[in-house]
């Protein structure tokens, strides 16, 4: 191609920015657009971690050094479906890749789990995290809440919901959601794994971090402390896992303390029911244990156990959506692809269209797991090259002028600078480092300012 290779990455965070940075980084000449329905970039790392990670929020660093490359601009605000469509894409790109992540919860199927004070995680996630599109009240009303999980979002949910507003007050939460935390009357927080410790999903650091509050006792029980010999054989081959364990052993065998508030983790709990006439008044769960297969694996007992608790949070995982005109697994939650390479019903490769990240092989793994995702895909893509059917509108402004015409209020790099010097302005006046603007128009207007 005797012109720079035009590719579209709708999705502008953590994937889609590894995707453009292994893209720039090649031999091939490029020119990349990355398109992102927010205002603002990085996805999952503003709208899907907990306001209190400084640590894991410091990836943004790194995903500001791509975007601040030349040969990478983003166009926010611009919804894939409403704004666009794919034969709009194909005018103006030679390959298109998504990268739109997976933002809804998964279903839980037991009885009960639509009634009144049931909540998914992601939506409690995307509420304290300042989401535009999602209400700025939120029902805390609960004194003893389950959370139904054994990953990072699990613990994420059970941190928030129990920590003081007041510890939280330093981080960037908007004044909403530390007024409905400051209000919260939650003084116990049960959360709930099916399996044992060793089959917990938590990071080491994450777990550790429940410990860190001076208000939250977190409570481990003895009885729960259990392995069989498939669960030795996985502590003894990953690292992760031995600490986990061993924090969880520590936990269990120490006196309890007398902070304010109780985090409780229990393992060997399988939720069968949410209990209650229309809204929440308890949770059952059928104690678990290993099957005689030694590999992990376990079974029911029979055994039944009420909790008396108004709120429920089920943290099963995430879901990714489908999208306007790419096919779609709706068994799976994702894009059926070869290689990142997008398939048709057919099994055919639908030409210059890939996918990466989430939307690709399922919400799996940490951040850093999608660069892995984003590799393969670039391969194929570039692999593919020659073949590709060219756009036909190859001026890189030629799409601004398509999406002023249609009134898009696009953003760009320029102006997330600007929001991103608006937030800390905010925030400097509160002591804080920053403070999350919220409101959609609000974050349009001073990018675009």
């Amino acid at each position: 191609m005797s012109r720079a290779l035009r590719v579209a990455i709708v999705g502008a965070g953590p994937a889609g920015v590894y995707a453009a940075d292994i893209l720039d980084k090649s031999d091939t000449d490029v020119s990349i657009d990355l398109y992102e329905r927010m205002p603002a970039p990085f996805g999952l790392i503003r709208y899907g971690v907990a306001p209190d990670h400084p640590r894991i929020k410091g990836i943004v660093n790194a995903l500001h050094k791509v975007l601040d490359k030349p040969s990478i601009r983003l166009l926010g605000n611009v919804d894939f479906g409403t704004d666009l469509k794919l034969d709009d894409l194909r005018e103006f790109y030679d390959a298109i890749i998504f990268s739109t992540g997976a933002a809804a919860d998964r279903d839980l199927n037991i009885p009960g789990i639509d009634k009144r004070g049931s909540y998914g995680a992601a939506d409690f996630v995307s509420w304290y995290d300042g989401h535009p599109d999602v209400p700025r009240e939120w029902p805390l009303t609960a004194q003893s809440v389950a959370v139904i999980g054994a990953g990072n979002v699990a613990l994420d949910v059970a941190r928030i919901l129990a920590k003081t507003a007041d510890e939280l007050a330093s981080t960037e939460i908007p004044d909403n959601v530390y007024a409905g935390l400051k209000a919260s009357p939650v003084t116990d927080v049960h959360v709930f794994g099916r399996r044992g410790p060793a089959q917990a999903k938590f990071t080491p650091q994450e777990l550790r971090e429940l410990d860190h509050s001076p208000n939250v006792e977190v409570i481990v029980y003895p009885e729960d402390i259990e392995f069989d010999e498939g669960s030795i054989a996985e502590m003894r081959a990953h690292k992760q896992i031995d600490m986990v364990v061993k924090t969880l052993q520590e936990w269990a065998i120490r006196d309890d303390g007398d902070r304010p508030k109780r985090l409780h983790l229990h393992f060997f709990h399988s939720p069968v029911e949410v209990l209650g006439d229309g809204s929440v008044s308890g949770l059952r769960t059928e104690r678990t244990a290993y099957t005689e297969g030694n590999d992990g694996t376990i079974r029911g007992t029979g055994e039944y156990h009420d909790w008396d608790v108004q709120a429920v949070y089920r943290a099963v995982g995430y879901l990714s959506s489908a999208l306007p005109e790419v096919p779609f697994d709706h068994r799976t939650g994702t894009v059926p692809h070869e290689a990142g390479r997008v398939l048709d019903i057919d099994g055919d490769q639908v030409p210059g269209v890939y996918v990466t990240g989430w939307i690709k092989r399922g919400p799996v793994g940490l951040i850093g797991h999608t660069k892995g995702d984003a590799q393969e895909t670039i391969r194929s893509l570039l692999a593919d090259a020659e073949s590709l059917t060219p756009a036909t509108q190859t001026d890189e402004d030629a799409v601004l002028e398509f999406l002023e015409q249609r009134g898009v209020e696009y953003t760009t790099w320029d102006g997330w600078y600007q929001l991103a010097a608006h937030e800390r302005a905010l925030g400097e006046a509160e002591g804080r480092e920053r403070k999350k603007v919220i409101e959609r128009e609000e974050m349009v207007r001073v990018s675009r300012a």
